[in-house]
């Protein structure tokens, strides 16, 4: 299903941990990292769609998490043209980006609930936790600005207190111990 502007509807799921670490996969075959994320059906909400990815991609349910907050409206990018797919018969738009629900939910579960290969057609085969900023450093360039987006809205879910510095991404772990960093 792709919008008249070219945007096929979806979900992006940031996974936090209790250390207020984030979920980091690595998709099949490549060393490309990135949050889960998928397409929304024609049947679905972007809740129904995020649960069923999550499910899909990461192997987690609806009880294993706790949404803390969504982004208020939908987050776009667009594809570089190489990745755009021309149809070469039949009406209809062509898909030129994703527009996206972003969600931010907090695991309550243990890490041995993950499970990667929950369908025929994995989309990880790794993952890490990660700092919070970390993953703008590291994903695919033309995805970095809605990844700054959503990390941005949604950063106030995870620390009422205050957002995290972003030059600390890369700092030493020890360093960052001895600054009060988690």
């Amino acid at each position: 299903m792709i919008d008249h502007d070219g945007f096929r509807p979806n979900v992006g799921i940031i996974l936090s941990n209790r250390d207020r670490r984030l979920f980091w996969g690595r998709r099949v075959g490549q060393n490309a990292w990135q949050f889960p994320q998928g397409g929304i059906n024609p049947d679905e909400t972007p809740e129904q769609a995020m649960f069923r990815e999550l499910e899909e991609e990461v192997g987690l349910c609806e009880q294993q998490v706790t949404i803390l907050g969504s982004t208020r409206g939908w987050l776009r990018y667009h594809l570089p043209k190489r990745y755009i797919r021309h149809r070469y018969c039949g009406p209809g738009p062509i898909c030129i980006g994703q527009k996206q629900v972003w969600f931010m939910l907090r695991v309550n579960c243990g890490e041995e609930a993950f499970c990667l290969d929950r369908t025929d057609k994995p989309e990880f085969d790794a993952w890490r936790w990660v700092r919070y900023w970390q993953p703008l450093y590291e994903v695919v360039y033309f995805k970095r600005h809605v990844y700054q987006q959503a990390l941005e809205e949604l950063a106030p879910t995870l620390y009422p207190e205050g957002v995290p510095d972003r030059r600390h991404v890369y700092a030493s772990p020890s360093r960052l111990l001895r600054q009060g960093y988690p």
